[in-house]
């Protein structure tokens, strides 16, 4: 298994806070399958705050515990069913967003943490929204950024309607598979990610966590993308997000947003990138104007990636006011 240690070029970030290493971790057994990953940095005794990694099946980096000032947060990371450190890597039997939910709530118990702040992006914010919908009286804040409600609007997007910006990119994602075939790209991939021929589907697992990775950020970034190149990072990444985008879905397909009524008490931090391919922005307004508690940054220079700068510097300054005020409403970071 690859060594998940973050994106190289990343300490160029002067948001980001130093580096840091756990001070515990383990592996926490769920069912009978799967066993997940578990990390604790910073202040053992301080505000417990949760990252929950994107993806799905992105896994959770050294560079994700720096978003958070080591000398006043508990930090606590895992990776989810199925990804990084957790094993089995890529297994989709009992992984499903209820199971993941659950997981947290699990961790939350094995580490004695009665609430926590929860902080989230892309898939991460997706899975932060349904976890605090289940478990509002366990949410201090909500940190969120690239919001990805997982809609049909959504999954149409990232299947077809990024070829209007990255036309190139996606003739090569679609052009793995014959053109018969592309009228549901998403069944096509499916079926070789589930190939018996192993390399038929480690193959269609590399293209299309390529496809994705070099759409996360603005500019071009060959150190972020050789993350999404890894053999492992691959197939995690492809066989679940094929696996959440089919039968993952809400139902309602909106109940994201239609159940925002039982957080909107929870102080919540939006942070989007204007030129997120990967998460439309309009996402992130849809959520906040069912949520006009919350506070929306848009960064006007910034892709999807929490590691572009502008990024990375009002997620930063969002946790940095939660340490300084408790938790205050969000404003752009001078």
């Amino acid at each position: 298994m690859a060594l998940w240690t973050g994106y190289a070029g990343a300490v160029a970030n002067l948001s980001f806070y130093p580096e840091i290493e756990p001070s515990a971790r383990g592996q926490l057994k769920v069912g009978a399958t799967h066993s997940l990953y578990w990390e604790q940095c910073g202040n053992p005794d301080g505000e417990p705050i949760l990252f929950v990694h994107g993806g799905p099946g992105a896994g959770s980096t050294a560079t994700d515990r720096r978003f958070f000032d080591p000398e006043f947060f508990r930090i606590v990371l895992m990776d989810q069913r199925g990804c990084g450190r957790s094993e089995p890597l890529g297994e989709l039997d009992e992984n499903t967003t209820s199971h993941l939910i659950a997981d947290y709530e699990r961790l939350r118990q094995h580490l004695g943490i009665e609430t926590w702040h929860v902080f989230g992006g892309s898939w991460g914010s997706t899975l932060s929204l349904a976890y605090a919908q289940a478990h509002p009286e366990r949410c201090r804040t909500l940190t969120l950024r690239g919001i990805w409600l997982l809609r049909r609007e959504e999954l149409d997007w990232w299947l077809y309607g990024m070829r209007l910006i990255q036309p190139e990119r996606w003739d090569e994602f679609a052009g793995h598979v014959p053109e018969a075939e592309r009228g549901d790209l998403l069944e096509a991939y499916w079926r070789r990610l589930n190939a018996a021929d192993r390399d038929v589907a480690r193959a269609a697992a590399m293209r299309w966590s390529v496809y994705e990775g070099a759409n996360c950020t603005l500019r071009p970034n060959p150190e972020f993308l050789a993350h999404f190149e890894d053999p492992d990072v691959a197939w995690a990444i492809a066989r679940l997000e094929a696996h959440y985008f089919r039968s993952g879905r809400f139902t309602p397909d909106d109940r994201l947003l239609q159940d925002v009524h039982k957080i909107r008490q929870i102080p919540g931090f939006i942070v989007h990138g204007r030129y997120d391919i990967i998460c439309p922005v309009k996402s992130a307004v849809d959520l906040h104007r069912a949520w006009p508690e919350s506070s929306l940054v848009i960064v006007d220079d910034a892709g999807h990636s929490s590691h572009e700068a502008g990024i990375t510097a009002e997620l930063v300054a969002a946790t940095d006011r939660i340490r300084d005020h408790g938790s205050p409403r969000l404003t752009p970071a001078s």
